[in-house]
């Protein structure tokens, strides 16, 4: 019998780095909804009371930075100086400039042209039937835990919080299925206002039992899990008597937010993707419009991964996609079922050829990407998520998949 223990932490929207991967995205969005052929690369970074925007745009549209990072400020709860920063008050700098002649004559596309490219690198996807999600359960939990964490502030259900949060689980592994939860560990930020074990036992209450309690009742799961998530065909897995729970284990956590943390663009590329399952090409996804292969490859690669699983073809599934800047078609396509795969990887590989297009005009073509859906994947992860703006979450490719494997 095989066991070993996986971890994986998520943060919530009012984390310095999520701060900035919102205002990155709210910025592509914004941009995207006056001219969706924007090409948009926006880095952010925040510290106490500031925050500096600088990036490539090029576009029809009017770009009012100002207005946009105030208001995201302001959507995450960043009210009070207290908390680090305060939306009303922050000083805004930005540089923005256009985007290199250079790279633009690359990934535009022309009479005798395909659009190439906006980068080269390489992009992971990865999709396993550990959950109704076919996501990693580690992460899934994870973001579990830090959406309840937004929300019990959000709904002053727990008084004295502020924005700032983390959440991390530890899943024990029994012959590689999930068997049960290890530890929990959360931090949240919050006022002088309550004590060190009024926080711990709310948490404890309000946010971590709901989530991961054996007592969970139906109302709450059907709300924190898609509807068939009470399905034997998933491991259900919970607290036990030897799960370790720490709640602000420092005992105190009021200095947070960009005071406590200088955030940037980017920085949470784990937390955003599988939790450290599955590999990753080390692209950032938010700030960046869908040119850009970083993010529209990643959703690609993700999308044939997941449809594998959900056809059944594999339990577990990683699909590495690369691209050369200019270049329409990617330089290569690789698939890693672990041995999970019920039918050879050689013949899984002529499926995704035969039936995804992995140029980037029609990736962003087939998942719809020039709408302005962004910001609202910039917290609690890209991929896992029940959102019908999140295409490349479909497993619409599932059945045609079974088809032509001959299952």
């Amino acid at each position: 019998m095989k066991n070993y223990f996986i971890t994986s932490e998520s943060v919530t929207e009012g984390h310095p780095d999520k701060i900035c991967d919102q205002i990155s995205d709210a910025i592509l969005d914004n941009l995207l909804v006056q001219d969706p052929y924007s090409r948009v690369a926006v880095e952010c970074l925040v510290t106490t009371g500031s925050v500096h925007i600088a990036g490539e745009v090029t576009t029809k549209g009017f770009l009012d930075v100002q207005t946009i990072a105030r208001r995201t400020l302001k959507e995450i709860g960043y009210t009070d100086p207290k908390f680090g920063i305060d939306a009303d008050d922050a000083g805004i700098w930005a540089s923005i400039h256009s985007q290199s002649s250079d790279i633009s004559m690359g990934v535009s596309e022309s009479n005798n042209k395909e659009q190439g490219a906006g980068d080269q690198g390489m992009m992971y996807g990865y999709a396993c039937n550990e959950t109704p999600e076919l996501m990693p359960m580690p992460i899934i939990l994870a973001h579990k835990l830090t959406k309840k964490l937004a929300e019990v502030r959000k709904n002053n259900s727990i008084k004295h919080l502020g924005p700032d949060g983390k959440s991390q689980v530890t899943i024990e592994y029994v012959d590689d299925r999930p068997k049960r939860i290890d530890a929990i560990v959360i931090a949240q930020q919050h006022k002088d206002e309550i004590s060190e074990d009024e926080i711990k036992l709310e948490i404890y209450e309000k946010v971590v039992k709901p989530i991961c309690g054996k007592m969970m009742d139906l109302e709450e799961k059907n709300k924190f899990f898609p509807s068939n998530s009470i399905n034997t065909k998933y491991p259900q897995v919970f607290m036990d008597e030897n799960t370790k729970v720490h709640i602000n284990s420092t005992g105190r956590f009021v200095i947070g937010g960009p005071e406590g943390d200088t955030g940037v663009t980017g920085r949470k590329i784990i937390v955003d993707s599988y939790g450290g399952i599955g590999r990753h090409g080390g692209g950032g996804f938010s700030g960046k419009d869908p040119s850009k292969v970083d993010r529209s490859g990643a959703y690609m690669a993700r999308y044939i991964a997941k449809n594998i699983v959900a056809a059944e073809l594999a339990e577990k599934c990683e699909v590495q996609l690369s691209y050369a800047i200019g270049v329409s078609q990617p330089t290569s396509v690789n698939v890693n079922c672990f041995g999970t795969n019920k039918i050879s990887e050689e013949d899984i590989m002529k499926l995704i050829f035969r039936i995804f297009d992995m140029r980037p005009k029609a990736i962003i073509e087939h998942l719809d990407l020039r709408r302005p859906i962004y910001k609202k994947t910039s917290s609690y992860g890209h991929f896992g998520r029940n959102d019908e703006d999140f295409t490349w979450e479909k497993t619409d490719k599932a059945e045609v998949l079974r088809q032509q494997a001959g299952m």
